[in-house]
Formats: C-alpha cells, sequence, structure tokens
C-alpha cells in the first residue's frame, strides 16, 4: 500500500504499501493497510514441547497468551472533502466547460465527508504509550484505541514521522499496562519463525505464523527502505502491529503487502525494530525525528554506469546533484564524485547513505571519503538539519533513440531552469537505448561522458567521442534533482 492504499488492477500486480491514510472501511467491506513489526513482548516466552507427531513444529500457544494483550486496535476518522465526477452541466461543447476543467478538473466539491480507518498498535510503556504506523494515525482527526478485554480510549498523537512511516500514541488508561519487549532485528535470520498478531479486516487479535523471507528488502517506501519480509500471513488491518520472533519480542512493525488481489499472496513487508528503537526517544520528546543533511543527490553505481567510469567495482554512492548552499557543497563535494566512506562507515550502495548521515545530530563535523578521477579525497563535512520539504534547433535522432533540443529561455521558464543552458529531450524512441536507460522527454541533459554539453554542437561533439560498444553517460536534470543514467548503444 502506498502512502495511499493503491487498489490492484485487473491482472495487474500492485505493491500495496500501506502509507498515508488508514483502512477505510465502506459499505462493510475492509479497505485497510498491513505492517510487520519486529519483536514484541513483556520477555521471554519459552516454546511449548511439540506435541506426538508434530514433527516439532514450534507451539505460539504461551507467545500469543503472554504477548496478545499487548496488541491494540486502532481505529480513526478522517474528514476530507471529496469530489465526485459529474456530467457537465452545460452540455458537451459549450465552452464554459473549460471553465468547469480549470477550477475542479471535470469534479464537483461534494462537502467533507468522513472516512472510518481501523490499523493495530502495541503497547512499548506501561504507561499507555503505544507504537504504530503513521499511515494508520497521521492524518485523524480522532482516534480511538481497544484493548484485549474490549475496554476503549480516546488517544493522541506525541509524536509521528512520515520517513519512516512510524507514530506514537498515548491513552490515559486507569491502570498499568502490559507492555512488549523490543528485541534486536539485526539477529533475525533468513528461515527463522515469526508470528503476527493483529486486526486484518477488523478481527480483533488474529495470530499467524511464517518465517523470515528475507532481510533488508527496498520497496520504493522512501530513502530509509529497510524491510523485513515474511510470509506470516498479514491483510489490510495489521497495519501497526507486532512482528515476534519466539522469543515474544517485537522484531519489527508490519507495514506493507505485496497482492494482486488487495488480501495476503504471502509476500508481507515489516519496520526493523532496530530501525524504530533511536527514533522513539525523539518522538517521545520532541514529536518529531531530526535528521542529518547533506544536500546531495545520490544514486545506485549500475554496471552500465561503472563500465563508463572505468571502474572495476560497483561499490559507493554516485553524487549526481549538490544542493546550492548545502553543507555538501560548502565541503567540496562535487557531482560525479563516488562517496565511498561516511562517518567511518563504509558506504558499499547508494541506499547505506541515507540512514548513516540521519543518525547524525546536526551541527557534528565528521569525516567524508569519495572517489574523484581514480583517487580518494577526504573531506571534513558538517552535517546540517534535514527540513520537511528536502531532501535542439532539433537535433536527428541518433542509435541513442533520442531527440534533443536547446533548451530556449521560453523551455527554461516552463521547466523552472535558471538558465537557458543545455538540451531538453523532445522524443524518446520505444525500444531504443536511450529507453531502456531511463530517459525521458523533458529530461535536460547537461552532461556527456562527464563532460558539459550547453548546445547541439557540444552534444554531438562528445557523442562522436564516446567509445564504440562503451556505454554512454549522460547526466541529466529532472525536475529538482540530478540523475546518470548510462545508454548501451
Amino acid at each position: 500500500m502506498s502512502k495511499y492504499l493503491l487498489q490492484p488492477k485487473k491482472n495487474i500486480s500492485v505493491l500495496s504499501v500501506l502509507i498515508g491514510s488508514a483502512l477505510c472501511l465502506l459499505a462493510g467491506a475492509g479497505i485497510g493497510e498491513t505492517i510487520d513489526n519486529r519483536q514484541a513482548a513483556g520477555s521471554t516466552v519459552p516454546l511449548a514441547a511439540p506435541a506426538e507427531n508434530s514433527r516439532n513444529l514450534p507451539s505460539f500457544v504461551e507467545l500469543a497468551k503472554r504477548v496478545g494483550p499487548s496488541v491494540v486496535n486502532v481505529s480513526t476518522t478522517q474528514v476530507r472533502r471529496m469530489a465526485q465526477d459529474v456530467p457537465s452541466p452545460f452540455g458537451p461543447g459549450d465552452p464554459r466547460n473549460d471553465l468547469l476543467e480549470r477550477f475542479f478538473g471535470g469534479r464537483i466539491p461534494r462537502g467533507p465527508q468522513q472516512r472510518q480507518g481501523v490499523g493495530s498498535g502495541f503497547i512499548i510503556d506501561s504507561n499507555g504509550t503505544i507504537l504504530t504506523n503513521y499511515h494508520v494515525v497521521g492524518e485523524a482527526q480522532k482516534i480511538s484505541v481497544t484493548l484485549s478485554d474490549g475496554k476503549s480510549y480516546d488517544a493522541k498523537v506525541i509524536g509521528k514521522d512520515q520517513k519512516t512511516d512510524i507514530a506514537v500514541i498515548k491513552i490515559d488508561a486507569d491502570r498499568e499496562l502490559p507492555a512488549v519487549t523490543l528485541g534486536n532485528s539485526d539477529h533475525l535470520e533468513v528461515g527463522e519463525w515469526v508470528v503476527a498478531i493483529g486486526n486484518p479486516f477488523g478481527l480483533d487479535h488474529t495470530v499467524t505464523s511464517g518465517i523470515v523471507s528475507a532481510k533488508g528488502r527496498q520497496i520504493g517506501a522512501g530513502p530509509y527502505d529497510n524491510f523485513i519480509q515474511t510470509d506470516a500471513s498479514i491483510n489490510p488491518g495489521n497495519s501497526g502491529g507486532p512482528l515476534l520472533n519466539l522469543r515474544g519480542e517485537v522484531v519489527g512493525i508490519n507495514t506493507a503487502i505485496f497482492s494482486q488481489t488487495g488480501g495476503n499472496i504471502g509476500i508481507g513487508f515489516a519496520i526493523p525494530t532496530n530501525s524504530v528503537k533511536d527514533l522513539l526517544p525523539q518522538l517521545k520528546e520532541k514529536g518529531r525525528v531530526v535528521r542529518g543533511y547533506l544536500g546531495t543527490t545520490v544514486q545506485k553505481i549500475t554496471p552500465e554506469i561503472a563500465n563508463s567510469l572505468g571502474l572495476k567495482e560497483n561499490g559507493g554512492a554516485l553524487v549526481a546533484d549538490v544542493v546550492q548552499g548545502s553543507p555538501a557543497e560548502k565541503a567540496g563535494i562535487k557531482t560525479g564524485d563516488i562517496i565511498v566512506e561516511f562517518d567511518r562507515k563504509a558506504i558499499k550502495d547508494s541506499s547505506d547513505l541515507p540512514p548513516v548521515v540521519a543518525r547524525i545530530t546536526p551541527g557534528t563535523t565528521v569525516q567524508l571519503k569519495v572517489m574523484r578521477e581514480g583517487k580518494q579525497v577526504s573531506l571534513p563535512i558538517t552535517v546540517g538539519e534535514l527540513q520537511d520539504n528536502e531532501i535542439v534547433a532539433s537535433s536527428e535522432e541518433t542509435e541513442l533513440g533520442l531527440t534533443a533540443q536547446p533548451v530556449t529561455p521560453d523551455i527554461a521558464q516552463s521547466l523552472g531552469l535558471e538558465r537557458a543552458e543545455g538540451l531538453v529531450i523532445s522524443s524518446v524512441k520505444p525500444g531504443s537505448a536511450a529507453e531502456e536507460a531511463g530517459l525521458r522527454s523533458g529530461d535536460v541533459i547537461t552532461q556527456v561522458n562527464r563532460r558539459p554539453v550547453k548546445n547541439i554542437e557540444e552534444y554531438n561533439r562528445e557523442i562522436a567521442r564516446s567509445e564504440k560498444g562503451k556505454p554512454v553517460l549522460f547526466l541529466v536534470r529532472r525536475g529538482q534533482s540530478s540523475l546518470f543514467l548510462a545508454l548501451k548503444p
């Protein structure tokens, strides 16, 4: 389910990342979210002795009894201004339809509408502090928590972080509540048994089991992707519930599923508890997470990019863009640098960098190492604070499969560019090397093989210089960011 629950289309697989609004219950049918949680429980839970002929399969009876009371049902109410498609009141062909389209996009507002949602959560402190997903409660106007004994309480959000999809809420109960134990998710092994507890489709305290299918999954949910994949059955409504190891420790927060139907097909994802532990103190005290900030756009080094750069290995994070006035620019980081180490931690892939930078306290100076023109350069950098809104006269179509034209002042203005420089791609041939590399119409080419190109003559010269059979490395501007793309002729 992504920031919003993605509805699967016919015969198309959809990664249903449960981020955004909580499960919507419409016309009696549950549309919701699912979430994995690492280890949960009060303390170590002994395994029951296997019964005869059980083939030594584990029993989850004692675990469910111990941890079940710590899992809660989270219900939300959200008021939204809805719209509906309506036929034009003026009839087809009437010029007044342009006005309708301009202001309403062909849709007429219906006024405020209430949306009901349901998810899961688990108690992390006996005083009523509960951990759940941001997409379950982040936009809700009213939150209600129901305990395993049926008692319900109003809850308030005390901290939330959309980037990692976690939220901390609080209820005022008249007694101490049973809290879980947050385990060490780094100790999980692929193939290890895990248990999920939650409220799928509103069915309270459903217990399911499976194994850890994989670790460190990236599913496109954001810069801090690092999910546990499990085949434990999780469904809409499990979002925010715990994923437990056999000791009853929470090792993940159930968050997303991959599904063709909206239901479980054995591929679910949970946020590791170790990704959450460091954030909890900030969420409780400040209500938000303060992260370090570099001011670079980095990307993965593919084999084609490594080949075009003359690299023997694909390791490191390739700097595609440096934000003007950012800590990175002040430290001397340049486009094309390959970051291989940050604060004494090796950067083996572009995905390694964001979480490492995020953990640094803003204002701290650390050492950063980059590979530049085949040499290693060490740079001191003072980390900033990440803000919420951060982070051709036509040429003939070449064998690369693209057509480009000079960026005129009018084009520069329409694209939001500071200068009328470079070449804008006007078309990409289907099935061409350009399309396979990911180039799009509207991309602005600023470099070819690490050399700036400001006009069609420079572009053609650099293409002609390219070594036959070797990938051509483009640096393009797309929106507010830049990225390298390697084209195989």
